[in-house]
């Protein structure tokens, strides 16, 4: 090579350092950059409720009978004030965290699992650690979601109230009472096979308990399918000894949700349960319930809904509600929403029992109607 050639040579290599020196610099200057801080990654939500309840049969005790949170007669009530922290995990890889932390007169008391904030003898608080897991996004697939920890069950067609989701109705179902459990303590894995079909399965201690009371785990299942986009259905089922001190005296439960949301302003629902649980009754007596309750919500305006609720659950051997009776019930609930995370309702309800077991001023009688004013807010 003569001259002239290594002279453009070394031109053209000092091209190419000084074109290429501002983007190594770029890059050091991006790879520097400190990461974000890790309290950024955590959000912060809440919800509040607040209720009025009254019973038309003036129970002397002053309480509602079989009523699952709204328990308290002719009483202004703080059902549960709730703080929730949590780290999601939208990518794979990602790991988090939820810790959802209630207080109030209602929903603590009733769904505190044993072994947490609920002692030896039943009695629990106005406060609860009502969820607290890890989470992890596995790269499996889609996506496999892992989490550990305590959680709320995803049985049942309704919900414990919370930020990201609450009942239509104020009071709850006598299938969310009796039917099924409330919070569970394990693991479970959820993986969605495809738009229209996801699953869950669970290993935890049991039903309503943070502290194993036998030997024995309990298993669950969800089968999520979505054939339309306004339908969805979800088969439940959950299978495991529940009674303290006793691992050999299996309870199952089965449970059918399905849901029917169309883009128009009315949408219907559907749930089924059958529930078993071996010698609950007596030596070589089994228990058995089942209960049947239908949804339709009609939407009036974009603030003013209605809500209505019929069902009917057999507790055939008194092993859930402590009475062998066939109860029923009717709700109608209005809702209006004044501002954004602002929610007003009434809630009109009509009990019924094949027994006279509903507390009354003069007697025990075989119904019971109650009218309740919430309001409630979430962020």
């Amino acid at each position: 090579m003569g001259a002239r050639g290594r002279f453009r040579v070394g031109l053209s290599l000092i091209g190419v350092l000084v074109y290429a020196a501002p983007l190594a610099f770029a890059a050091r200057q991006v790879s520097a950059a400190p990461s974000p801080p890790w309290y950024e990654a955590i959000t912060v939500n809440g919800f509040v409720s607040s209720s009025y309840s009254y019973n038309f049969n003036r129970p002397p005790s002053r309480l509602n009978g079989f009523r699952v949170f709204d328990f308290d007669d002719n009483s202004f009530k703080v059902d549960v004030a709730e703080l929730v922290l949590q780290k999601p995990t939208p990518k794979v890889g990602d790991a988090g965290f939820r810790v959802d932390v209630a207080a109030g007169g209602s929903i603590p008391r009733v769904s505190a699992a044993a072994g947490l904030f609920r002692d030896s003898g039943g009695v629990a608080q106005d406060i609860d650690l009502q969820q607290a897991y890890v989470g992890y996004l596995a790269n499996a697939g889609r996506g496999l979601r892992l989490d550990f920890g305590k959680f709320v069950t995803h049985h049942g067609y309704e919900v414990i109230d919370g930020y990201d989701g609450w009942n239509d109705n104020v009071t709850r179902s006598f299938l969310f009472g009796f039917a099924i459990p409330f919070t569970h303590t394990g693991i479970r894995a959820a993986y969605a096979f495809s738009d229209r079909v996801s699953t869950t399965v669970m290993v935890v201690n049991g039903w309503d308990v943070a502290t194993d009371n036998n030997r024995q785990k309990s298993a669950g299942a969800q089968l999520t399918l979505t054939p339309a986009a306004e339908w969805t259905v979800i088969l439940n089922g959950m299978y495991g000894a529940e009674r303290p001190d006793d691992s050999g005296d299996a309870r199952a439960m089965l449970d059918l949700v399905a849901m029917w949301k169309p883009a128009g302003s009315v949408s219907l629902g559907l749930n089924l349960d059958h529930g078993s649980e071996v010698n609950a009754v007596l030596a070589g007596e089994n228990a058995r319930w089942d209960g049947v309750a239908a949804y339709a919500r009609l939407g009036i305006t974009g603030r003013v809904s209605f809500v209505g609720r019929a069902e009917h659950f057999g507790d055939w051997d008194g092993a859930r509600t402590g009475a062998s009776q066939r109860l029923s019930e009717i709700t109608l609930t209005p809702e209006f929403r004044p501002a954004r995370g602002l929610l007003i309702r009434g809630d009109l309800r009509f009990d019924h029992s094949d027994h006279a077991v509903f507390e009354a001023r003069r007697g025990p009688k075989q119904d019971q109607a109650t009218a309740i004013a919430s309001v409630l807010f979430a962020f």
